[in-house]
């Protein structure tokens, strides 16, 4: 009889059925709660029409032409008005790149706000030339770090009391937005309930192991926190794509409940203040905000280490789900090994690994197509089972070490 039909060993069988389990607990998370983002319906432009439909698309020209200047009007007599907000350091080799393109946005009602948090660059000298260029950017300089707020929080505040905006639209001075339409999409997913609007940042594609890893991380921790926020479990935030209300900022009395932890200027704020029916979610490819990915291993893993500290800090019951999922897949692979190791039933642990990698493809990789990875899709594998150690490890080294603060 094959090794794998054997009477199994009672600790061995145990094992099994544990492995069974953490498959399950992936399902669970993979169809409740990921699909969401997989088979989330967003508006396509017509390509390549059959002969047969291209004379009524002409015919309905001249009206969609209507209805588009008609919606325009209606914007410019909006009150939505959208404050951009940016904090800088140091950063004039990126705003010299990514600033006209966000002051160039295809809307009538905006302005820029960037805080100049003491830079010693040639950053002031950039936003006074861009001033003088655009009267709708406002510079804000903090010549001293005032530690009033450890990291970022204080310049951030500071940017957004400068507003004027009812909509704070945040980003990034490394990032740059898909198109001209970023902050028109963004603007556009508020209602009266919704205060805020979760948006996503990919990092921007280039050659190597590295920026796949980058890459397949940002778009896996993407699935994650819109999924949930589609779910009606909104947990978290990213600063280089995020927009709130102002007034909301206001009452929540910004950033003190957690002003001494160094970040968490998006995530622990938006784990605090985001609920089931004041969240949006916007993942529509224009208002993709893409940043310049780390060129060396270190400095990724410094910043990954930083965004797994301030995880400590969300709610409970945001910290045991994500932590059930983490677990479920590092114990799912840990199991695989052993039982494979000790001959254990071979037949149906592989059939339970195959199971899992085609509902992973069918979920996941639909939901990086979505999220404009797909080169990635083929990789899922290898770059989840690289990223599962990986996150094992800063997790254990967090613990000896305290990652570095904001710059």
């Amino acid at each position: 009889m094959p090794d794998a039909f054997v009477d199994p060993h009672p600790v061995l069988f145990t094992l099994f059925i544990l492995y069974g389990f953490c498959f399950l607990v992936q399902m669970i998370f993979y169809w409740g709660i990921f699909l969401r983002i997989a088979i989330r319906h967003e508006p396509r432009a017509t390509r390549d029409e059959p002969q047969e439909m291209r004379h009524k698309v002409s015919g309905i020209r001249h009206q969609a032409t209507e209805i588009i200047e008609n919606r325009k009007s209606k914007i410019e007599n909006s009150s939505n008005g959208v404050s951009v907000v940016i904090c800088a350091h140091n950063e004039f080799h990126h705003l010299v790149y990514t600033l006209p393109q966000i002051l160039e946005q295809d809307y009538p009602n905006f302005e820029v706000v960037v805080v100049d948090h003491a830079s010693d660059d040639d950053t002031a000298f950039l936003l006074s030339d861009l001033a003088e260029r655009y009267k709708h950017l406002k510079v804000v300089t903090i010549k001293r770090d005032l530690n009033f707020f450890s990291g970022k929080k204080f310049p951030l505040s500071i940017g957004i009391k400068s507003a004027t905006k009812e909509i704070i639209l945040l980003t990034d001075a490394d990032c740059h937005p898909a198109g001209n339409q970023w902050i028109r999409l963004m603007q556009e997913a508020f209602t009266d309930d919704r205060e805020i609007i979760l948006g996503y940042g990919p990092y921007d594609k280039r050659k190597g192991v590295l920026n796949a890893l980058i890459r397949f991380d940002t778009v896996q921790v993407a699935i994650q926190y819109l999924s949930f926020a589609l779910a009606g479990i909104p947990y978290m935030g990213v600063g280089r794509n995020l927009a709130y209300k102002k007034n909301l900022f206001y009452q929540q009395k910004g950033f003190i409940s957690h002003y001494r932890i160094s970040s968490g200027d998006d995530d622990l704020f938006i784990n605090r203040v985001a609920r089931m029916r004041n969240t949006g979610v916007q993942t529509d490819p224009g208002t993709f905000t893409y940043s310049e990915p780390k060129h060396t291993a270190g400095k990724w893993i410094t910043q990954k280490r930083r965004h797994l500290t301030t995880a400590s800090h969300y709610r409970f019951w945001h910290k045991f789900l994500l932590g059930f999922y983490g677990i479920a897949q590092l114990l799912f692979w840990a199991l695989f090994v052993l039982l494979l190791s000790w001959k254990f039933a071979w037949v149906f642990v592989l059939s339970v690994l195959l199971l899992k990698w085609g509902c992973q493809y069918v979920v996941v990789g639909r939901g990086m197509y979505r999220l404009q990875e797909k080169q990635l899709i083929p990789w899922i594998p290898l770059l989840e089972w690289v990223m599962i150690l990986l996150q094992a490890a800063i997790t254990c080294s967090n613990f000896i070490v305290k990652p570095h603060k904001w710059k």
